[in-house]
């Protein structure tokens, strides 16, 4: 059994795919395995894909016949991966020569569910270091003491899949296994369901200052970039999470994060309406306004008393008035 696994979908990134497997081939080590997912590319990633597969210490090229989106493409990794871990990365983003091995390194010797690092946003020439919001580094913390209170910036956060290392258990099924996996219908936000489960479900966690994952932002073909209604699945994917907790043993003491992250994304959508398509636009206030209503009220109302006058605003515009106090 290999050591690790590292995941990498890829659809239509032909710009950046050389880049990619380039950096994997300087990670590669033995114990190392990578799991090539080509998502029914229709550029030439199929055929950079071809010849790299060949010259790539471990590589397995795993193909779909047709275009499922980057979470499908995720879990199809996952059912493939035969590592004691598994990491991920995207296929425009790169890794530093070496990060794997300190990343691998990190986690057996913090020895916990998962363990979570900073990252480096790169738009063009600039470079910009993003650090995990977590408390405390390089220690061993409970995942549930890392989503809460409220008004901070927590790890549920911070929903970067491929900033972080995960013990095989997370992904598996029965026993003490999770069966984690990722959300196939939402287009947008997957990462963010998966973040909020795996804080939810999992038991231990840590964050280092390990930087080498390098994520490229401004790619036209990422999901970011496009301004139609794939964008909108934000909302189900918060729909999802709000349920979850709303469910939980602990749902009074996470209800307020998750009610607060999801009016903070309405009126961060809102606010930029204007960039949607027409129709869109139009979902976009009708859905808004239908998820502020299925909150649970008092929460609510706490929640846009403590905002700031700006957003408390549009989403209180949003719901036609004064938000609506529990029964």
């Amino acid at each position: 059994m290999p050591k690790l696994s590292v995941i990498v979908p890829f659809h239509n990134v032909q710009e950046y795919a050389q880049d990619t497997l380039r950096s994997l081939a300087a990670n590669a080590r033995p114990g190392t395995e990578f799991i090539l997912v080509d998502d029914c590319s229709t550029d030439a990633t199929a055929e950079i894909l071809d010849r790299a597969v060949t010259g790539l210490p471990r590589a397995r090229l795993v193909r779909h016949e047709e275009n499922r989106g980057i979470a499908q493409a995720r879990n199809t990794g996952i059912e493939a991966a035969e590592g004691e871990y598994l990491t991920f990365l995207d296929g425009d983003d790169w890794y530093a020569p070496g990060y794997l091995r300190d990343l691998l390194r990190a986690v057996e010797e913090l020895d916990c569910d998962f363990v979570r690092t900073d990252h480096v946003q790169s738009t063009g020439r600039d470079r910009v270091v993003k650090r995990a919001p977590a408390r405390r580094r390089d220690a061993v913390l409970s995942t549930r003491d890392a989503i809460a209170p409220a008004e901070m910036e927590t790890m549920v956060d911070y929903p970067f899949v491929w900033a972080g290392i995960y013990r095989r258990r997370l992904f598996e099924t029965g026993g003490d296994g999770l069966g984690m996996r990722f959300t196939t219908h939402l287009r947008t936000a997957e990462d963010r369901v998966f973040m909020w489960q795996l804080h939810l479900r999992a038991r231990t966690f840590a964050a280092v200052g390990l930087l080498g994952v390098f994520y490229r932002r401004g790619v036209a073909t990422s999901l970011t970039q496009i301004r139609d209604a794939r964008q909108l699945d934000f909302i189900p994917a918060h729909d999802l999470i709000l349920a979850e907790v709303a469910a939980d043993r602990e749902a009074e003491r996470f209800l307020p994060k998750i009610v607060r992250t999801y009016c903070a994304m309405i009126a961060f959508h809102a606010a930029n309406a204007h960039r949607y398509e027409p129709a869109a636009a139009r979902r976009l206030k009708h859905e808004s306004a239908a998820a502020l209503r299925r909150m649970p009220g008092e929460v609510l109302e706490r929640t846009l008393t403590s905002m700031d006058q700006e957003r408390a605003r549009t989403l209180r515009r949003l719901l036609g008035g004064t938000a609506r106090k529990a029964a």
